[in-house]
């Protein structure tokens, strides 16, 4: 009785992404192939990961570790279906070739509380906690700056309709073993249609403190509100401060530079410190987050900057 039931959520379901999958990209989504996977598997999956780490080390309720085929994964939990749990899957199926997004490996829909999503392993968890513990030291930094801005612009340039990711945050990227940065949670990614510059939608989302002025006053999204999302990250990155009430736009001028940068970054493990890097990478950053969108740069030139101050040495 109990499969009969798990078959019927899981075909409901399935039939739901689908449907969301030919509503967001018109039929032509390039999405990788991912695996199809049973509750039993998803349940011993956990199973076998707490066998081998005993304390729960992933603060999001919604994140757990599991063993798959003798491989780590990780795997997001939803509390229900839902378009945004479909768009997650549609729009993470497609950027799972970039090497800078969390590589979706399959799914399980027949959970009744809702779908349980399975992604490569990241063994380095996720950014916001090095942030706050100042683990990170001022190259890796950058390096991690210039990967998500890779991947936002593969984002917004590779597919027919350019994707909006909507939610950039630390919270939303996870580092490898080797600190190589990924971007996830699509949920809230929306596509602009063929042959305009913004999507109008009703249902205002993203988090506090990252979200585009501009987006906030018209519920139009652009290019330029991954920008600024964007751009927060980047002083967060720079600061090690979070942007609580717009704290850290009250940096104006790259002047301000020696009293604004995390002192942490300057005392871990005695690496030298590149000024023009360091002015250079803060002035990108507020042009990012210009209250004006026309004055913000395209991701794809926040990206060249980005690979350019990396590159420099003084």
């Amino acid at each position: 009785m109990a499969k009969r039931r798990h078959g019927k959520i899981s075909l409901d379901r399935g039939s739901e992404l689908l449907e969301e999958r030919i509503r967001f990209c018109d039929g032509r989504c390039r999405s990788n192939p991912i695996r199809n996977f049973s509750a039993d598997q998803i349940f011993k999956a956990i199973e076998d990961y707490r066998k081998i780490h005993p304390v729960q080390i992933h603060t999001d309720f919604q994140w757990k570790g599991g063993v798959l085929d003798g491989r780590l994964v990780f795997m997001k939990g939803y509390a229900s279906g839902g378009q945004e749990v479909y768009r997650d899957i549609v729009v993470s199926s497609q950027m799972s070739s970039h090497n800078n997004a969390l590589k979706l490996l399959g799914c399980c829909l027949e959970i009744p509380e809702g779908p349980a999503l399975v992604y490569e392993y990241a063994e380095n968890g996720c950014l916001d906690r090095h942030i706050r513990d100042g683990s990170l030291p001022w190259g890796t930094r950058l390096k991690i700056a210039k990967e998500i801005a890779n991947a936002v612009t593969y984002l917004h340039t590779a597919f027919p309709r350019p994707i909006i990711h909507r939610n950039i945050k630390p919270e939303n990227i996870f580092l490898n073993k080797d600190r190589a940065a990924k971007l996830f949670d699509f949920s809230f990614s929306i596509s602009i249609p063929e042959g305009k510059s913004k999507a109008g939608d009703d249902h205002l989302v993203g988090t506090c403190g990252f979200l585009d002025p501009e987006y906030l006053m018209t519920n139009f999204v652009t290019e330029k509100t991954d920008v600024f999302s964007f751009g927060m990250l980047l002083l967060v990155l720079l600061t090690g401060r979070a942007p609580h009430q717009g704290e850290i736009q009250l940096i104006e001028s790259v002047d301000r530079v020696n009293e604004a940068v995390d002192p942490m970054i300057r005392g871990n493990g005695g690496e030298a410190i590149d000024q023009q890097q360091l002015e250079a990478s803060i002035e990108l950053a507020l042009r990012c987050t210009s209250a004006s969108g026309e004055d913000r740069p395209l991701m794809i030139e926040v990206a060249k900057e980005l690979q350019r101050i990396e590159r420099s040495i003084t």
